[in-house]
């Protein structure tokens, strides 16, 4: 996760009413730009997209168009958008799993620091662990009694391989000492589906594809998986409080384009879409899916990425998770 005193100054920049920031001149772009998602529609990563990619075109002068691209933990749409033209009309949305989780644990078609660089961080997620209304467990607590009086016979669902959720699910087997079944999904709107069926026990499901399912009772809110409660949802406690120890999974979605992209076009696309997280339009429906605009430089998105991976690197190693 990005420092914290970085994170509180991007979140009071994203909601103050700043003058839009001069872009750099030229001809880019000189048609629409191609704004590839990783998964499903209806999930997390492509509402943040079609939230603040309208804005980014208004700024550009040219339509952002979003393209889902599901399948393979995101990877699918990092190789499309490494092994397209540098030129700055195609970009990728990236999370902390495509980019950082994923080269540990797989094999991947590309290296994303090798091959991607980076625009900037869009926004700051989180994920939810939640029930079905249905099910009994009312605690973090309720829900590993469970799992331990009948292992195996859990199963939980997660948005793609290697990707925050998963993790989550997978730590929580380790550090709560529990044995249950994983099912992977092509997105975080299929999850949500089977769990309102009862298909699936439970999920560390991303919060825009659950809070309107929580909200109207359909599904139950037990913990968040990071350290500290949300801002957004304060009275919903941590997994540390449900009783499990160091458990902490954070996440955010950034923006990236084929290495090669003339530095000029990098700085206009990472500057017209921070004016678009700073939109109070775009902000409030982030908000309202509990996503949080981070608006950051290409550096400063560059500092966070090797930050996160050197924090995740020995989490990954000592934890022994393998995806095959």
């Amino acid at each position: 996760m990005i420092e914290r005193i970085s994170r509180r100054t991007l979140l009071v920049a994203a909601t103050a009413p700043l003058a839009v920031p001069a872009l750099a001149q030229g001809s880019f772009p000189d048609r629409p730009v191609r704004f590839v998602v990783g998964y499903t529609p209806g999930g997390a990563t492509d509402i943040a997209a079609r939230a603040f990619a309208p804005k980014m075109g208004d700024v550009l002068g040219q339509p952002v168009v979003v393209e889902n691209r599901a399948g393979a933990g995101g990877n699918i749409a990092l190789e499309t958008v490494a092994r397209s033209a540098a030129d700055g009309h195609t970009v990728v949305l990236g999370t902390i799993g495509t980019l950082i989780i994923n080269p540990m644990v797989m094999r991947m078609p590309v290296d994303p620091q090798r091959d991607l660089v980076p625009v900037s961080i869009a926004v700051d997620a989180f994920n939810i662990l939640v029930v079905p209304a249905e099910r009994p467990w009312r605690s973090v607590g309720d829900l590993v009694a469970a799992a331990k009086r009948a292992p195996g016979s859990l199963s939980w669902g997660h948005s793609g391989i290697g990707g925050s959720p998963q993790l989550a699910g997978l730590l929580l087997d380790r550090l709560a000492g529990i044995e249950t079944v994983p099912v992977s999904y092509r997105g975080g709107a299929l999850v949500a589906t089977d769990l309102i069926s009862g298909r699936i026990d439970y999920s560390f499901a991303t919060a825009p594809s659950v809070l309107a399912h929580v909200e109207s009772g359909k599904l139950r809110a037990l913990a968040v998986p990071t350290s500290r409660r949300s801002r957004l949802l304060p009275d919903i406690p941590t997994v540390q409080e449900g009783g499990v120890p160091d458990f902490d999974v954070a996440s955010w979605y950034a923006v990236l384009a084929p290495r090669g992209t003339p530095d000029g076009a990098v700085t206009r696309l990472s500057q017209a879409m921070n004016t678009a997280l700073r939109d109070e339009e775009v902000v409030a429906t982030l908000n309202r899916n509990g996503l949080e605009p981070m608006p950051t430089t290409p550096q400063e998105f560059a500092t966070a990425w090797t930050r996160e991976r050197e924090r995740w690197a020995p989490i990954i190693r000592d934890s022994g998770i393998r995806i095959e």
